[in-house]
């Protein structure tokens, strides 16, 4: 797996989102009102660590609640290469209201797909991470260079819930 692209926005939040611990009413972040780029990874035995951090870039404060939708991506149209992610359920989620300016995160673990023999994996460079902010339908790509499984029985993606701050 390769670095992030350059071409991924690197601007990076130093104030801290605040969680509440149970959703309220309030406007989701919309993906128009959000940037997403890949911050820090991590590699560990046979799996990299990827934080995903979203900033509202909008004018007006707007929340995030619950789990990304995230996969892989890649060709001409880009299009969804495997199985999306799963869910990482070690921490349940909470209602993150993002101030203008504001980022929070979700980590997401791509499992290597060299990993998994060849003919259940029918291993696929990939080019870029196509992440949907929780309820919304829109994704963004994010530039991410790696290579998946085209076979939709083999998952390689776990994300977690968004949490506050850039994480790490």
């Amino acid at each position: 797996m390769s670095a992030p692209s350059s071409a991924v926005p690197s601007a990076v939040s130093s104030v801290s989102p605040r969680a509440v611990p149970s959703p309220v009413s309030s406007t989701a972040c919309p993906t128009r009102s959000l940037s997403v780029k890949a911050g820090l990874a991590q590699g560990a035995a046979g799996s990299v660590y990827q934080v995903i951090d979203f900033k509202n870039i909008s004018a007006t404060p707007c929340t995030l609640y619950g789990y990304p939708g995230a996969s892989l991506a890649g060709g001409t149209p880009v299009a969804q290469i495997g199985a999306a992610a799963s869910r990482s359920t070690a921490t349940g989620p909470s209602l993150v209201t993002l101030a203008p300016g504001e980022t929070a995160n979700a980590l997401l673990r791509i499992t290597q797909a060299l990993n998994y023999p060849t003919a259940r994996c029918s291993p696929t460079p990939t080019t870029y991470l196509q992440i949907f902010p929780p309820d919304q339908l829109t994704p963004i790509y994010v530039a991410y260079k790696s290579t998946g499984c085209a076979s939709t029985s083999v998952n390689l993606l776990s994300i977690s819930v968004i949490q506050p701050g850039t994480g790490g």
